[in-house]
């Protein structure tokens, strides 16, 4: 049983999946600063130090469940308490540390354990498995997805619309794939490719922990599976030159600082979702796809970036399913083990029909 949710981080997204959960949930969001907003939150707001872990244990243990969309690096211990506690627990962490701890907790919860749920990893990891599933013997997945700039400027061609830090994790960290048949890791900003979507060119290149736990799911079942992340053409040679040729990966937090002084975030962004499936049907080779681009949209009376919206609803959305029944009730939840069908019948999954 789910009713109270205690919601952690109140930026942009963490914000907008507190807004959205209390349409049905009793919710009260919590951050060291209380966001400033022209306009009234549906939600109850405590500030407090959520690296306070006295503090925490105390907080947590008033809830059903705690959702998190604090920074990577903040997880772990949240997810300790929850467990103690047998709270339910929900996160959008791309850091494969972070998950395998989580991990391992799951196998004496008492209540779910569910991180990455964003959108990669997260949605894209349903709609992959969801393109897979149609067959009787299977290929490849590949899944790719861009959070950009609708108008990009620079060499760049890039906003920091989503975690500065998040974005230089995955792109210094080894990410898993699956190819020729065998699990892997792969040097991120590796692999480019060009794409094009509805005309326009892409580059796509691996970034870490997108696959959230297919490599293992999928393993001795396909021969090639990985995720890699879109955006315009030259932005990976670029950001290769800085973390590798310049010895930036040395330095996290620099990296971060320059990159969010030169590229702040901008209104009008755009996520590109693309996955596709190859395998066996009736003895015949046939391919699926799935390939959409989402933009702002309105919510509660207020206008919200694609980033902010996509990665709030695909959170929102499983933590519906699991207070509805349609997921298990405790124990680690797998992206990729999401019916896609029963994500579009919630009611924050609609939003991606």
């Amino acid at each position: 049983m789910i009713n109270k949710i205690l919601s952690l981080g109140l930026g942009k997204v963490g914000t907008l999946v507190a807004t959205l959960l209390s349409d049905q949930f009793e919710v009260t969001g919590m951050d060291k600063q209380a966001p400033h907003y022209d306009y009234e939150l549906p939600f109850s707001i405590t500030t407090g130090d959520v690296s306070d872990l006295v503090l925490m244990e105390k907080m947590i243990g008033q809830f059903d469940a705690v959702v998190s969309a604090l920074p990577f690096f903040l997880n772990s211990p949240i997810a300790r308490i929850a467990h103690k506690l047998g709270k339910h627990y929900f996160d959008l962490t791309e850091d494969v540390p972070t998950t395998n701890e989580i991990r391992k907790l799951s196998e004496t919860a008492t209540a779910v354990m569910a991180p990455q749920c964003g959108l990669a990893p997260g949605l894209i990891g349903i709609i992959g498995a969801h393109l897979g599933n149609d067959f009787e013997k299977l290929r490849s997945i590949d899944m790719r997805v861009g959070a950009l700039p609708k108008y990009p400027n620079g060499a760049m061609g890039y906003a920091f619309n989503w975690s500065a830090a998040g974005v230089v994790n995955e792109y210094i960290n080894d990410a898993e794939a699956i190819h020729h048949g065998q699990r892997k890791l792969v040097p991120s900003l590796q692999g480019k490719e060009t794409i094009q979507i509805n005309g326009a060119l892409y580059e796509a290149f691996y970034t870490s922990g997108g696959l959230g736990t297919m490599c293992e799911t999928y393993a001795g079942k396909l021969d090639r599976l990985d995720y890699k992340t879109i955006r315009y053409p030259g932005h990976c040679d670029l950001m290769n030159f800085l973390i590798n040729e310049l010895h930036m990966k040395e330095d996290k937090q620099q990296l971060e600082d320059i990159l969010k002084n030169a590229k702040p975030p901008v209104d009008e962004d755009v996520v590109i979702i693309y996955a596709d499936a190859e395998g066996w049907k009736n003895n015949e080779l046939k391919r699926n796809e799935f390939c959409k681009s989402y933009g702002p949209i309105e919510l509660n009376g207020n206008s919200w970036r694609a980033i902010s919206w996509t990665t709030a609803a695909s959170i929102v959305a499983v933590v519906e399913m699991v207070a509805n029944g349609s997921l298990p009730s405790k124990g680690f939840i797998k992206q990729e083990e999401i019916s896609f069908e029963a994500l579009l019948n919630t009611k924050c999954g609609s939003l991606f029909k």
